[in-house]
């Protein structure tokens, strides 16, 4: 590895790592969402629950897990605070009682209102373009992809279960 102004060529150096960048960056960010969410009773968690819900509601708890890459240990307990506050409710599903739903309650939808007002304060604390926050997204969202792909076992991969289809077996 050549050698880095910046780096020097230390590989363990703790200013070169990816890892270390990302957790203070979010211990950062989030600290500037704290103090927004206060008010509305919400912590950084929740709100993201709130954000899925408020795109799409109702959502089962399978399918809310997905979309905020959360296990149902972690994604429970959010959700029964947010019950709590009566913010969302959960109810077994009509057509598959194996399926919880999640759906927003009128005080969950009237909270959308107030933030709505989260993402330009947000913008406004970091003192950043928009246009820096939006590649950083996309840059972000390459490497979540990268990092799912790398944590997938190879048995769960697309052409791993190709190759255990009946005809692929049989050929073997």
């Amino acid at each position: 590895m050549a050698e880095s102004p910046q780096f020097g060529t230390d590989p363990l150096a703790l200013e070169r790592q990816v890892c270390f960048a990302l957790a203070v960056a979010n211990r950062s960010v989030l600290a500037i969402y704290r103090p927004i969410l206060e008010p509305m009773g919400l912590t950084h968690p929740q709100y993201l629950v709130m954000l899925a819900l408020w795109q799409d509601s109702p959502l089962s708890v399978k399918r809310l897990g997905h979309l905020l890459q959360l296990d149902p240990a972690t994604l429970s307990p959010l959700l029964k605070r947010l019950e709590a506050a009566e913010l969302i409710t959960r109810s077994r599903s009509q057509s598959d009682e194996r399926q919880l739903r999640i759906e927003l309650t009128a005080a969950g939808r009237r909270l959308r209102r107030q933030a709505e007002q989260i993402p330009a304060a947000v913008v406004a604390k970091l003192g950043v373009s928009l246009a820096e926050l939006e590649t950083l997204h996309t840059v972000l969202s390459r490497f979540n992809t990268a990092a799912l792909a790398a944590n997938t076992p190879a048995a769960d991969t697309p052409a791993a279960l190709a190759a255990d289809t009946p005809a692929a077996l049989a050929a073997r």
